[in-house]
């Protein structure tokens, strides 16, 4: 179960390892408050491993100690997790560094985890769930380096389902609302990030869209988080169902909202799609250069 430190992965362990499964948890720092909690609230059957999806030591570190204490009897189920995500703006605006990292962390951390496993896992003709996000099946507005990043993480994990049934592992993707995880609703964080961006971009960028269009997106992001849920048991019963059930879903949408938002995504044209989800998510103003006032003053001048 990758990606322990908070969230979806944190009450998930807790709940797994309640029900009586023998858990290994990774989180990126064994001192985290996360991990002190895991290690307080449960019982010494759960393991927690440090690992940095990003780096192939620590993965390989994790995968040679899960190896060891299962080679007898292979690994029912992985859980896919850990998620990365910093980046709130346009794609123009997202440096590609940040399209790199949601890819490393989102993308090839887990397939690099789940090849590593899969011997495993065929053994025990087990379970692979991943925790993907409906950013990854629609465009949301300013998520493109993170919807990228879930689009091929979904993609790929269907080819797993399909090309894994005759070993007999099931593969399941849950595709969660809008919940209160980690640093997602946290508002001293996303200003930091907003700050770096700006710093970090070209002069001509800044100019052409202007420094109130970045702090209005980061409001409005801020905003919308503020209504995120806080009760995680949806997702957590939907992975747990993911592990457990004789025929699990192939696609799990725990979440309000998420059933009218695929209605749309796939009955009703584009233009209806693209203003739901500016209405819904985040709605940004016209970019600078756009503006009636600018094309005065450039008159002007």
């Amino acid at each position: 179960l990758s990606g322990c430190d908070s969230g979806f992965g944190q009450a998930t362990a807790r709940h797994l390892d309640i029900m009586g499964f023998r858990v290994f948890a990774s989180v990126l720092d064994l001192q985290s408050p996360g991990a002190q909690e895991l290690r307080r609230s449960c019982s010494p059957r759960l393991t927690l491993l440090q690992m940095d999806l990003t780096k192939t030591d620590d993965i390989q570190r994790v995968l040679q100690h899960i190896q060891a204490h299962t080679n007898s009897t292979g690994l029912w189920g992985l859980v896919n997790n850990a998620g990365f995500n910093d980046t709130i703006a346009d794609a123009e605006l997202s440096p590609l560094g940040k399209f790199r990292a949601c890819m490393e962390v989102n993308f090839f951390g887990s397939l690099e985890l789940t090849k590593g496993l899969l011997p495993l896992l065929r053994s025990a003709g087990g379970r692979i769930v991943t925790v993907s996000s409906p950013a990854g099946d629609m465009p949301f507005p300013c998520l493109a380096a993170y919807g990228a990043s879930k689009a091929a993480l979904s993609l790929l994990m269907d080819t797993f389902r399909s090309e894994l049934q005759p070993w007999g592992i099931k593969v399941s993707l849950i595709l969660p609302g809008y919940y209160k995880t980690g640093t997602t609703c946290d508002p001293a964080f996303w200003n930091l990030q907003k700050q770096q961006l700006l710093a970090s971009l070209p002069q001509e960028l800044l100019q052409a869209y202007g420094e109130d269009y970045v702090e209005e997106i980061n409001q409005q992001f801020i905003q919308f988080m503020k209504v995120a849920v806080e009760d995680l048991s949806a997702v957590v019963n939907s992975i747990t169902d993911g592990l457990l059930a004789a025929n699990p879903a192939v696609r799990y949408y725990p979440g309000q909202g998420l059933g009218i938002m695929y209605f749309i995504h796939r009955y009703l044209p584009y233009f209806v799609r693209d203003l739901f989800l500016k209405g819904f998510f985040i709605n940004p103003k016209l970019p600078r250069a756009l503006r009636r006032e600018h094309h005065n003053d450039a008159k002007k001048a």
